[in-house]
């Protein structure tokens, strides 16, 4: 049988279950026998799961493995496969384009007909980039319009939150569109002044900062939960707890009518390049024969996966899994965009059984094995340069604290949930040896029990028992 990376990743685990080679121990220079994975996980006293793969990167060997088969939730280190999806389906010069679409001709400086904000999936799309569309828009001669203005975000299926397992109120979790602005985030910041609070909605970018008119906020006189929603005669409300609330303060909420806000928005950008518009109607279909008339293009894939990676943003890898779904002439809705996603992976390993539900890894039902996950960085990652899309990891000392320097690379994706901590990627050794690796620790029934109580002192042990175990393979394998 002719000896290929696959063949090597697909069927050589037992080769590293059960290996003991010299390597460092802390407070040794060298030890005549190393702390193997196993008394790591041990003395990282997790519970729960925990299962890891370290591989060559070139012959794709498996050097090491522990419940490699284990199929555990990933949490964002999802995001690793949903790069890997977008890039190979969609390409790496792949733009997003937001548009301006007329029904009728412009003329004595009007457009004759209706005007359309039709959404592309640009999850980058922000209040300076409309403010672009809104001076495009009166550049091409139109300062009014005799019809009605609409909004279109069926790019992408509508849902309301990307899980239903998150607090109703953080930012990282807003609804999904095919018209996205902001991150569909909003900014809130109150003040308390001599008669009370002042609440305040705006969309603020770099540059411009409109009001949000289709959000609003209104007290209450209880300590929790500190917010509350609702929707009602088509705009959103908050309720806010005044015993949650400081002196001042600010944070960016979730917005969950996306469409509107960005048309709410829109209004207020055109109305200040001297184009005043009717209020936004939301628009089912777009109609046939509309004219663009504008358009506003995302930068190229590459550049908006490298920072989804760093800054871990959950509604790109939505937004950018999704469009590849929809490009694959696939089901998108939530949930279905994930198994074709899953579907997609075990066809390009030849075999498999992740299941994913989402593409950022948010909820805690998406599973995926270390092995898997391994193999899927070590044969496809290089195709698409997934490395320089990763960010550099750093190691941490035995109290969770970051090292300021180590003697060895490592660029992976991190990913968090309560009592959920998973790192996968690079690491080049100090003999310049590649290795590919994925590392998951979780405590469903932990999480499932207390919630977030005791999870940020698991999620150190955790990043611990990484560092350790990356620090093993670099003595080992290096």
């Amino acid at each position: 049988m002719k000896l290929t990376r696959r063949s090597i990743l697909g069927g050589a685990l037992g080769l590293g279950a059960g290996l003991a080679v010299p390597g460092l121990v802390r407070g040794e220079a060298l030890a005549l026998r190393p702390l193997s994975g196993k008394e790591l996980i041990a003395a990282a006293q997790l519970g729960g799961d925990v299962a890891y793969v370290v591989a060559d990167a070139r012959s794709g060997l498996v050097l090491e493995a522990h419940n490699a088969n284990t199929a555990m939730a990933p949490a964002s280190t999802a995001k690793t496969i949903t790069t890997l999806y977008a890039l190979e389906t969609l390409g790496s010069a792949y733009r997003f384009t937001t548009r301006l679409l007329g029904t009728g001709p412009v003329a004595g400086g009007a457009l004759q007909g209706d005007l359309i904000l039709a959404g592309g999936g640009d999850p980058t799309l922000d209040t300076d980039g409309l403010a672009d569309l809104a001076a495009a828009l009166v550049r091409a001669g139109v300062q009014g319009i005799t019809g009605k203005f609409y909004t279109w975000g069926g790019a992408l299926p509508y849902a309301a939150e990307i899980s239903d397992d998150q607090p109703v109120h953080v930012g990282y979790n807003p609804a999904i569109s095919g018209l996205i602005l902001n991150y569909n985030r909003v900014h809130f910041e109150w003040r308390r002044g001599s008669g009370g609070y002042s609440l305040a909605f705006d969309a603020r970018a770099a540059t411009h900062r409109p009001k949000a008119y289709t959000i609003d906020a209104s007290l209450a006189p209880r300590k929790s939960p500190a917010f509350r929603y609702s929707q009602s005669g088509g705009k959103e409300h908050w309720s806010v707890a005044t015993g949650a609330l400081n002196s001042r303060g600010s944070l960016w909420l979730p917005v969950r009518q996306p469409d509107a806000y960005a048309g709410d928005v829109f209004q207020t950008l055109a109305r200040a390049q001297g184009c005043p518009l009717p209020s936004p109607e939301p628009l089912r279909r777009l109609p046939n024969g509309a004219q663009v008339l504008a358009a506003h293009q995302s930068a190229e894939l590459p550049r908006i996966l490298r920072d989804m990676m760093r800054y871990s943003t959950n509604i790109t890898a939505e937004a950018v899994g999704m469009t590849a779904t929809v490009a694959r002439g696939a089901n998108a809705a939530r949930g279905a965009s994930g198994a074709a996603m899953s579907q997609w992976l075990s066809q390009r390993l030849g075999g498999g059984r992740s299941r994913f539900v989402d593409h950022s890894g948010l909820g805690a039902s998406d599973r995926i094995s270390t092995l898997e996950m391994v193999r899927a960085v070590t044969l496809l990652g290089p195709r698409v340069g997934l490395r320089g899309l990763m960010k550099p990891f750093a190691l941490r000392d035995d109290n969770g604290r970051k090292r300021q320097s180590q003697a060895f690379a490592v660029d992976a994706k991190t990913g968090t949930l309560n009592f959920v901590s998973t790192l996968a990627g690079y690491m080049t050794a100090p003999d310049g040896t590649e290795l590919t690796f994925a590392i998951f620790t979780g405590d469903l029934a932990r999480r499932q029990r207390a919630g977030s109580d005791g999870s940020a002192a698991w999620v150190r042990r955790s990043k611990v028992l990484q560092s350790r175990l990356l620090e093993r393979w670099a003595a080992l394998y290096g």
